[in-house]
């Protein structure tokens, strides 16, 4: 059994994430949640929420080591249930800790990362890859921007997250290019007539380049 502390009704700001406490099978673990509310579209390859579309909160919840359920998805919107989560959202887990989170802002673009790095390897191996699930190790970053993107750029947007990170890594001396579990969740704003969305988030425009190096700073301070 699991439970969860609510967070507070205080409105959040945004990527201010709550570190929040919870007892599940006997350990003491931690849950970050985002919970910026509607008006937000997200992309991301999580298990829960994952894809593009508008979503109201992130949670990224640590899990045990050794953990053996089949079924994160549930279990993940067990969480959010039982944190008064009704609306839809992206939901992350990990067995690295995520009360050691780190965070990097630039040009108005937010990062928040966690990094377990245990399990880690290169992109392009010789070993096949499985359909199982595979523990998660995980390193896990949530991107927030100012300015709407399009589908494209939303697209863009994690393509550039990826590469910052795998330019973190390097330059932190690790030889690999991520965990096979990493996950991404790039948030923006729903466009509006006054507010039309961005076409480009690469590593050269003004936005990606602002999310490369929120991404790139958020993942060397949060490597162990």
């Amino acid at each position: 059994m699991s439970t969860l502390v609510p967070p507070p009704r205080s409105a959040p700001v945004p990527l201010s994430v709550r570190c929040l406490p919870r007892r599940e099978d006997g350990e003491e673990l931690h849950t970050l949640l985002w919970s910026p509310g509607p008006g937000r579209r997200m992309i991301s390859n999580a298990v829960l929420g994952g894809g593009i579309g508008e979503r109201a909160w992130v949670l990224n919840a640590q899990v045990a080591h050794g953990y053996r359920r089949t079924d994160p998805d549930r279990h993940l919107a067990e969480l959010a249930d039982g944190l008064g989560l009704r609306s839809a959202g992206v939901g992350l887990m990990t067995a690295a800790d995520v009360s050691a989170y780190a965070q990097a802002r630039d040009g108005g673009v937010e990062a928040v990362v966690t990094a377990g790095v245990n399990v880690r390897g290169w992109a392009a191996s010789d070993a096949e890859g499985t359909a199982a699930l595979a523990a998660p190790g995980t390193i896990n970053i949530l991107v927030a921007l100012p300015v709407p993107l399009t589908d494209a750029a939303l697209v863009n947007a994690v393509t550039t997250a990826t590469e910052a990170k795998v330019q973190a890594l390097l330059e932190a001396g690790l030889d690999c290019s991520g965990t096979p579990t990493d996950a991404v969740c790039v948030a923006a704003p729903v466009p509006t007539p006054d507010a039309p969305p961005h076409v480009f988030a690469g590593p050269r425009s003004l936005w990606g380049a602002r999310l490369a190096r929120a991404v790139h700073r958020a993942v060397l301070a949060a490597l162990p």
